[in-house]
């Protein structure tokens, strides 16, 4: 089944881009040719990017803090398991702290390294780190895979108390959510939500048999799925003839 994601608001599209960059960054960083090298320091450069914003960091604390709350109010519930609420619980414990001992925003201390920031300054530029330009880079990119590795291990290690905490905390959205199988006609889905209820994720899924593009839009009051094909040129249009079914969650 093929997942497609939608964010109700803007932290949560934040949360996603940079889940997405850390995940990518550790595919990068096993491999081991220097191209895939290459872009796994211009991921550091696009995590950096989208960690600027200056208040990122105290958002995502005040995430944790908020979900710790939370779960704390399930203790003494008789249908909730101590142990298991307690490990959840010192997980955000340990990420708010990893976060909270971080010095200012999160690439900091990247964003303080020249060399990485002379190399940064370049890769926006098309072809801007050829070795006529970056030789020092040149240089870094032959030497050895594991030498390399360890280099790239060491920058991405200083973002990594925000990638935990991001992690966590779409985990913990995910999870809340609970699925339910619904039909497109004619290619189109509307479904009003309930009121009182803040949703911040909807996720989709459906078979990639069907060869359809869901187009996701939404607000506070109603979601709305149009089911699309694809032309062999790339260009969409609504699957207006046929039915099609699919896997709504919605997250809280």
């Amino acid at each position: 089944m093929l997942l497609y994601e939608y964010p109700f608001n803007e932290r949560i599209r934040t949360y996603l881009r940079l889940e997405h960059l850390f995940r990518r960054l550790g595919e990068l960083i096993s491999r081991e040719h220097p191209l895939d090298h290459h872009f796994a320091l211009t991921t550091i450069f696009e995590v950096m990017d989208v960690a600027a914003r200056a208040d990122l960091k105290s958002d995502v604390m005040k995430d944790l803090e908020k979900q710790k709350h939370l779960l704390d109010s399930y203790r003494g519930n008789p249908s909730i398991a101590e142990g298991v609420l307690d490990s959840v619980i010192a997980q955000l414990d340990h990420c708010f702290a990893a976060l909270n001992a971080l010095p200012g925003k999160a690439g900091q201390a990247l964003a303080e390294n020249e060399w990485l920031m002379s190399i940064r300054s370049r890769a926006s530029i098309p072809g801007g780190t050829c070795g006529f330009d970056l030789p020092a880079y040149a240089a870094w990119q032959h030497r050895p895979p594991k030498v390399r590795q360890r280099a790239l291990e060491d920058w991405a290690s200083t973002l990594a108390p925000l990638a935990e905490s991001i992690y966590q905390l779409l985990k913990m959205l995910r999870d809340s959510g609970l699925a339910q199988k619904v039909m497109a006609e004619r290619g189109q889905f509307q479904q009003s939500l309930p009121a009182g209820r803040t949703f911040q994720l909807l996720r989709l899924r459906i078979d990639p048999r069907l060869n359809l593009v869901p187009e996701i839009s939404g607000n506070r009051l109603i979601v709305s799925v149009r089911l699309m094909q694809q032309d062999e040129d790339g260009r969409l249009h609504l699957a207006a003839d046929r039915d099609a079914a699919f896997e709504l969650t919605l997250c809280a």
